[in-house]
């Protein structure tokens, strides 16, 4: 490594930020994790407490904070759709509040920053797959809006903050991701399918199950981020980073039951309003512009995943919020 940063992640204790703060910490950096713990579980990242370059800050991005660093990664803010629902507003306010703050930031240390957007802002998508030229079918007033409308009004600050104070900045939206450490009960269908099989509980679907998702394992997903934080200046983004590979919701659910080897039966639910029915990103910017492609397969992915969810004791996390399956 030719030089130690001082870096910022912003939702560090959670699925992704406490993988992303271990592999900073592995490669000598001097990491800061920031995080609420509104979704997050500070043993996602206990192993790294003894450590001397990291350090655990418990804040909430909605109020300023004043830091001294070189790279920020922002990825605070709930992203599931039960926990960002549980407390819209405050959601909105982490993706524009946060942003602004963490923007701040940058501007004054002069650092690079990083923005963690999302395939939501593609809405329930007419174009498919998804490029990064495509703006998007959104509903503004219903209610998944505070997230996707809150994550497309951080691009538009990342992106007036680029223009008018030359602030370093990155935008990378994700695709769904999964892996160990997602919170068993955070709501989305690989967590929810694989809790609900190991605790020999129905596996309940959405609709018919036929809506698709493209499902990137976590190691994947966090080497793209750190390929965009660390490309050349000139390209800032967005840029998709997801596994292009799409599968039906039912074909995800037989998996699961197939992979854990349980007897459960799938059970059908109304579907949920202003859910995207078909998600896929094209990921042809980020070959050529990352080098960067998704390697694990979904179903040693999922494997890896259901393995961690049987290593853990599930009475050791607590639901969030109520909107849980």
């Amino acid at each position: 490594m030719s030089q130690i940063n001082r870096i910022l992640v912003t939702g560090g204790a959670g699925f992704l930020g406490s993988h992303l703060c271990e592999r900073l910490v592995a490669e000598g950096h001097d990491v800061i994790c920031l995080d609420n713990f509104f979704t997050s579980q500070k043993t996602n990242v206990v192993h790294l407490l003894g450590k001397p370059n990291f350090e655990l800050i418990r804040h909430d991005v909605t109020l300023p904070i004043f830091l001294e660093v070189d790279q920020i990664y922002h990825l605070a803010c709930p992203a599931a759709p039960g926990h960002y629902q549980y407390n819209p507003i405050k959601t909105i306010k982490t993706s524009v509040m946060g942003s602004i703050n963490m923007l701040g930031m940058a501007k004054r240390c002069g650092a690079k920053i990083l923005l963690a957007s999302t395939s939501e802002i593609y809405g329930d998508p007419e174009v498919h797959p998804q490029p990064e030229s495509y703006r998007g079918n959104v509903n503004p007033i219903g209610p998944r809006a505070c997230y996707d409308e809150g994550k497309r009004a951080a691009e538009t600050l990342f992106m007036d903050y680029y223009r008018m104070n030359k602030v370093n900045i990155r935008i990378v939206r994700i695709f769904n991701t999964y892996g160990p450490r997602m919170h068993p009960y955070d709501g989305r269908v690989v967590s929810n399918f694989i809790r609900q099989a190991i605790t020999g509980k129905d596996i309940t679907i959405f609709g018919d199950g036929d809506q698709t998702r493209a499902f990137c394992y976590r190691d994947d997903l966090v080497e793209g981020i750190k390929r965009m934080m660390n490309c050349s200046n000139d390209f800032i983004g967005p840029v998709n980073i997801g596994n292009p590979g799409e599968f039906t919701i039912r074909e995800l659910a037989e998996l699961v039951i197939e992979l854990t080897g349980v007897s459960s039966k799938l059970v059908t639910k109304p579907l949920p309003a202003d859910d995207p029915t078909r998600r896929r990103p094209d990921i042809t910017l980020a070959k050529a512009k990352l080098d960067w492609q998704p390697k694990v397969p979904l179903r040693d992915g999922l494997a890896k995943t259901i393995e961690w969810f049987k290593s853990i004791d599930l009475s050791h996390y607590r639901p969030p919020t109520p909107n849980y399956v």
